[in-house]
């Protein structure tokens, strides 16, 4: 079978078009998929935003309720030390708590009062020293008991004296408290 010069050219017009048609739709496939694949990744990173925007925003909250929380503690320690030295009644305070153990207080001393930071704070420092008498038992009785209270006060040092069982004297302790009173701002 002959062909012809026409049939000829619409045989290589046909062989040219079809790879030239089959690339074309390839390439209209591999846009499409890529223009959805940007599609999908701008929704992650949407998503991805929003994730931590949640997130930043739970931080957020979890802070604020951290911070409040401390500035509650904060009032509260404030609120204990705002106490004025002279209405705690220290050398009151000593003699019911030695009464209560069986202890008699017979020397109460005290510079009197100085300034101090304490935690960075300005407060009011009253220093005692003390002299108690009684057993032992009474004397560590009396001793925790003081560091327990006044809320503000702390048993700086303790010395407990045992004499000789034949001297006949009682058992003493020299206790060092110091009482902190908030100054204000």
């Amino acid at each position: 079978m002959k062909l012809s010069k026409t049939s000829w050219l619409l045989l290589a017009i046909g062989a040219f078009i079809i790879p030239l048609a089959s690339l074309g739709a390839v390439h209209f496939q591999q846009v499409h998929q890529q223009n959805q694949l940007n599609e999908e990744l701008a929704l992650a990173q949407l998503k991805l935003k929003a994730v931590q925007l949640e997130q930043l925003a739970q931080r957020q909250e979890e802070l604020e309720r951290h911070l409040s929380q401390t500035i509650s503690q904060f009032q509260a320690a404030r609120t204990i030390l705002s106490q004025p030295v002279g209405s705690i009644g220290a050398s009151s305070i000593l003699f019911d708590i030695a009464e209560a153990c069986g202890a008699e207080v017979t020397e109460i001393s005290s510079p009197g009062l100085t300034s101090a930071k304490l935690e960075g704070i300005p407060c009011s420092v009253l220093t005692l020293s003390v002299r108690v008498e009684g057993d032992v038992p009474a004397l560590v009785s009396f001793i925790t008991k003081l560091n327990g209270y006044p809320r503000t006060g702390v048993v700086q040092s303790a010395a407990i004296s045992i004499p000789e069982m034949t001297s006949g004297e009682e058992s003493s302790a020299n206790i060092r408290l110091v009482v902190y009173t908030y100054q204000g701002d």
